[in-house]
């Protein structure tokens, strides 16, 4: 998936939120078979409804996945939309800017 300016402004937004940062790394480092709900609200100690709600911010932005087994939901973040959204920000590393007349005076 490529991002373009809209999607990942709106993957940038669900990252700009200090306790759906935290949540989102933590999912990273438990790795592609992630953790339950219930976990996550345990290390990041979270109430469910508020827990819920930046979960939902995160998989709307495409950057976390859920998965039911049974009453269990799983999380898991979306390691492609992730590698996508860093291409996204480097892209254009070091590439140059030309100036027009009136940025350079």
């Amino acid at each position: 998936m490529a991002y373009d300016t809209p999607s990942a402004a709106t993957a940038l937004a669900a990252l700009g939120h200090e306790a759906r940062l935290s949540v989102f790394r933590l999912l990273v480092r438990a790795g592609p078979e992630g953790l339950r709900v219930g976990d996550i609200a345990e290390h990041e100690g979270l109430a469910p409804s508020t827990l819920a709600h930046h979960l939902r911010a995160l998989v709307l932005a495409g950057l976390v996945a859920q998965t039911r087994a049974g009453r269990e939901v799983r999380c898991c973040a979306e390691f492609d939309r992730m590698t996508a959204l860093l291409g996204f920000l480097s892209a254009e590393c070091c590439t140059g800017v030309a100036l027009t007349e009136t940025d350079a005076a």
